[in-house]
């Protein structure tokens, strides 16, 4: 008597190395769009909080829009619209260049809420000690604004890190999208989903922990 004919096999070991590369792409994709989306978001910060009129006509709407359109229809117009402009990206570039412009657009109104919590007095003190603008900006503004804004920026940098599992739609195979394969081949979505939590568990408890003991030190600097 033939065996049946089975499409389904259970979880093996190299599924768990499978997860682990795929946890690396998260974090690949993640990483490179927070740092530039913040480097991006603390010029547009700047932008914002010097510009007065001009930005609030022409750059804060644009940031809007990417605040407030759902990323999963940024990145699936983007990719699918891009060829038209000439640009041939794949999944991963275009999963890049969506997240750090929707990280440049949170982290636009986190720079601008740094550069605001520093006050004028203070600011003026330090031009009256002989320094420029632009020393003013390094030496005063940066390092009390950063510490007042700090938390916002994580909670900005872990949002984006799972945000990333959007880029999935894009055939891209990040955490997410590896779960989904492996879960239609194994049919153990319970385990799958829970070696993926942990992943994702694993990616951003480090960085909330050295956050939150940065911010212990800066308290009883």
């Amino acid at each position: 008597m033939s065996q049946p004919i089975s499409f389904f096999s259970g979880f093996q070991p190299s599924d768990l190395l499978f997860l682990a590369e795929a946890a690396w792409r998260t974090l690949l994709i993640s990483g490179l769009a927070i740092s530039i989306g913040t480097f991006l978001g603390i010029i547009f910060g700047w932008l914002l909080y010097e510009g007065r009129i001009w930005a609030s006509l022409t750059l804060a709407p644009v940031l809007d829009i990417f605040r407030s359109v759902p990323l999963i229809i940024q990145l699936v117009l983007f990719y699918n619209f891009a060829p038209i402009l000439g640009l041939n990206l794949d999944p991963f570039a275009s999963g890049v260049v969506i997240l750090a412009i929707y990280t440049a657009a949170l982290v636009a109104n986190v720079a601008r809420g740094g550069i605001e919590a520093v006050g004028q007095p203070m600011r003026r003190a330090a031009r009256s000690l002989g320094m420029s603008y632009w020393q003013d900006l390094r030496y005063v503004v940066l390092p009390i604004g950063g510490r007042a804004v700090f938390p916002a920026w994580v909670g900005v940098a872990l949002g984006v890190m799972k945000d990333s599992a959007l880029v999935s739609v894009l055939g891209y195979v990040e955490l997410l999208k590896a779960s989904q394969i492996l879960i239609t081949r194994t049919q153990e979505p319970f385990l799958i989903l829970s070696i993926a939590g942990a992943f994702y568990f694993a990616l951003s408890y480090p960085i909330s922990r050295y956050a939150a003991r940065l911010e212990q030190r800066w308290a009883h600097a």
